[in-house]
């Protein structure tokens, strides 16, 4: 992965039919992909901090039980040990995913 630039239509292609994340940078402890879910979000927690910039459609974003809507253009924060997911997006939504070690 030594791209320095990725577009939005380069990494959805990446996705294989059932794939919903594919990963395009990683440098020490930061990683951005491209996530895609079809259907539905399973409600997960991780380790590091999540940054969730909307790409493509619209949904709600659950972070601890608080729901708020979002769609194109956002900018999304899941702070790390938090579960969180997407609700009720539409069949286009897409988002850069990114990680980054846990802040204080």
């Amino acid at each position: 992965m030594s791209q320095q630039a990725t577009s939005y239509k380069m990494a959805l292609a990446q996705l294989a039919s059932d794939e919903r994340y594919s990963e395009v940078l990683r440098r020490g402890g930061l990683s951005a992909g491209i996530y895609a879910p079809h259907q539905s979000d399973d409600a997960e927690t991780y380790p590091e901090d999540k940054i969730y910039v909307v790409l493509n459609g619209s949904g709600f974003f659950n972070v601890a039980g608080d729901r708020q809507p979002f769609g194109p253009g956002d900018l999304l924060f899941a702070e790390s040990q938090v579960i969180h997911h997407f609700e009720d997006f539409t069949p286009d939504f897409a988002v850069w995913a990114i990680s980054c070690p846990a802040g204080d």
